[in-house]
């Protein structure tokens, strides 16, 4: 995880401590709920959008606990490695990287190989993440995030 962090940090899009931003987080969020929303209408329609929505309302929940962490990452594979590194931290759960990371690779065969594979989706699983997510944003304290974005900063030296 390491090394794929070091590469992340060295990329012109890649990971970088930003100032903590609320606001964009409640945004992102508020994408995911719609990404959520919109999810449940196309269910059964079509297996590639099905796969990109699922993964973008993964995703959105993932990128609003980042922005109110103040970590920006342009790079997909680098937020996931950030997603690791939180699960370690006990920030997120054992396992969410490896969701985000299956779902990533589903959409990109469906999206852009039009492989058609089909898109499971619990519907309840998808709603706890982003209560868990939000859970998260509304619970972690100062202290918290600073300690967190000093475990970031050593990582990038």
């Amino acid at each position: 995880m390491v090394n794929k962090l070091t590469w992340c940090f060295a990329q012109k899009k890649g990971i970088r401590l930003v100032k903590p931003n609320e606001n964009l987080a409640k945004e992102y969020l508020k994408s995911s709920e719609e990404t959520l929303r919109i999810l449940k209408n196309i269910k059964d329609k079509s297996n590639m959008w099905l796969a990109t929505t699922k993964y973008y309302c993964e995703y959105f929940a993932v990128y609003a606990l980042l922005m109110y962490l103040g970590v920006r990452s342009e790079i997909h594979d680098c937020t996931i490695e950030l997603v690791r590194f939180l699960e370690k931290e006990k920030v997120l759960p054992r396992g969410t990287a490896k969701q985000l990371e299956n779902d990533k690779e589903l959409r990109i065969e469906n999206q852009y190989y039009l492989k058609n594979k089909k898109v499971k989706i619990d519907f309840d699983k998808l709603r706890d993440f982003l209560l868990l997510v939000k859970d998260k944003i509304s619970t972690l304290t100062f202290n918290e995030i600073e300690e967190i974005r000093n475990k970031i900063r050593r990582l990038e030296e």
